[in-house]
């Protein structure tokens, strides 16, 4: 017989799953275990950034960026001390970085260029030939086996010389980045075709200025972070106008902006506008402004920060605003929502700071507590769990919010720590994918996905303890030597078959190259 006292416990503890379950049924839709097909024309990738992979730091003319300077100067400021000077050496090994996609078969690769390296004046008034000469191999030796390129002008690596005077809070940049990406149009844009002006305008803003987990750590909270996000949107506006007006007519092309995404849950029904609000500060910043009907900062960010910028003693609110000709610019200038999605968390009321908001902050601001719980599965990286229910709840928001416009998934993947036998990741990439296709059914147009990362790479503030790639790298050998994990094989199949086929077991005893490619 129980007693009372663990009778409670008992009924609480049901009590508590039933709450669980609950929550998740509203969400989840149950993996098939069929043979699925992804819909014709539908293209598959891979993805890296220039300062995780290519090395070279200092080569042939390149100046510093801002994570060449802070990894040089705080060193451990990275989990392992240590940098991406020379990082996979795809400077020099690009043309085994395209045996890999020939090896997996892909459609296309996505890449950043490195401003300092095209610029090492960061301005265009002189453009550095080696730098063109590396991308211009590596785009080449793509399309001579039908692999196209999709290129991001800016992944986070900011010239150093540029943060000196004021960085992504210095209005100026929106013309140093205008000028840049036309050199860029003009060098690279006959062979590409897919422009990403900005890859996760949230998190180099947000981490980079508001806080120290991001270069370049300004750590500024409630101040830094909007200055960034208004000078961002308006100089990818820019960016898309050079391209659609100057480029565009004579070489056809899209270009869209890639905004780092999560799905938040809430946690109970009281919580559901509270989620909303969330997913507005978090991503609605950078995708209101840009696909909304009405264009500018979510309403719920300019009414909740005036409000507390007021009550703190601030003349204005810390949130700039845009002018109405700057709403009209930004207003519409994708033609693509560039994607990155990894996992979702739980949302809830944050009480704690009641009474303390003379400290400006972020999520003060936002007025909200996130957590992921425990039972839901983990990999290497403590933020990323394994909740494919949450990307399609987030494919089929986007589509609801913006009137269906073209998703495509430029990132997303799931990080280990090494070793061949992946099945965490290929069990991640199959739940995410069928998530992706039941929103396919329901109407979302997504015509891309790229899985991060073609190879282990320099993962910022992590360095090298995270390892997100579908290749291994040996960062003990000279050559960077890259070796296939089971999940290469399984996406290789998956991009052969343009199946999704949950029972498939590959033969991982040698890649080899598709005829196709």
């Amino acid at each position: 017989m129980l007693t009372s006292g663990r009778l409670l416990l008992t009924t609480f503890i049901l009590a508590l799953l039933s709450c669980i379950l609950l929550c998740e049924s509203k969400t989840v839709k149950e993996a098939r275990q069929s043979v699925r097909k992804f819909p014709d024309r539908f293209q598959f990738g891979t993805a890296t950034a220039s300062y995780q992979v290519e090395g070279a730091w200092d080569a042939d003319g390149k100046s510093p960026n801002i994570w060449d300077h802070m990894t040089h100067t705080d060193p451990c400021s990275i989990d392992d001390c240590r940098n991406g000077d020379i990082a996979n050496d795809s400077y020099n090994q690009y043309k085994r970085d395209v045996e890999m996609m020939r090896e997996l078969g892909l459609d296309f690769y996505r890449f950043s260029l490195s401003w300092s390296r095209i610029l090492p004046t960061s301005f265009p008034d002189k453009i550095n030939e080696a730098g063109v000469q590396y991308y211009n191999n590596l785009i080449n030796e793509m399309l001579k086996y039908n692999i196209q390129p999709m290129v991001t002008l800016y992944h986070w690596d900011l010239p150093q010389k540029l943060q000196e005077m004021g960085g992504w809070t210095n209005p100026h940049i929106v013309d140093w980045f205008s000028d840049y990406a036309r050199v860029a149009f003009e060098l690279f844009g006959d062979r590409v075709k897919n422009w990403i002006t900005f890859n996760e305008p949230r998190e180099f803003c947000y981490q980079g200025y508001g806080t120290v987990t991001k270069a370049p750590k300004l750590n500024i909270q409630g101040v830094a972070e909007y200055m960034c996000a208004k000078n961002v949107l308006v100089a990818h506006a820019k960016a898309y106008h050079i391209y659609d007006k100057e480029f565009r007519p004579n070489i056809g092309g899209t270009i869209g902006i890639t905004i780092g995404a999560l799905w938040y849950e809430p946690e109970t029904e009281n919580d559901v506008q509270l989620a909303e609000e969330v997913g507005q500060f978090e991503w609605g910043q950078y995708a209101h402004p840009i696909f909304s009907k009405t264009g500018d900062f979510p309403p719920v960010m300019k009414e909740r920060i005036a409000a507390k910028s007021a009550a703190q003693g601030f003349k204005r609110s810390r949130l700039p605003e845009f002018t109405p000709e700057e709403v009209e610019i930004v207003r519409g200038s994708a033609d693509f929502f560039g994607l990155n999605h990894y996992t979702t968390n739980m949302v809830y009321k944050n009480e704690s700071l009641n009474g303390y908001y003379d400290v400006p902050s972020y999520y003060d601001d936002m007025e909200a507590k996130l957590y992921q719980p425990n039972h839901w599965s983990a990999g290497a990286s403590f933020w990323l769990k394994d909740v494919p229910w949450g990307f399609y709840n987030l494919l089929t928001k986007i589509t609801e919010e913006y009137d269906n416009p073209p998703v495509f998934i430029t990132e997303n993947g799931f990080a280990t720590r090494g070793g061949l036998d992946d099945d965490d990741r290929i069990t991640y990439v199959r739940g995410y994918l069928n998530a992706l296709l039941d929103a396919i059914e329901e109407g979302s147009n997504i015509p891309v996905y790229t899985v991060w990362s073609l190879m282990d790479n320099f993962e910022w503030m992590r360095g090298y303890t995270e390892c997100y790639g579908l290749y291994e790298v040996d960062y003990e050998s000279p050559q960077r030597t890259r070796t296939p994990r089971k999940s290469a094989f399984v996406y290789k199949e998956i991009v052969r078959s343009r199946a999704l086929d949950p029972h498939y077991e590959p033969d991982t005893t040698i890649m080899t190259i598709d005829d196709g490619h």
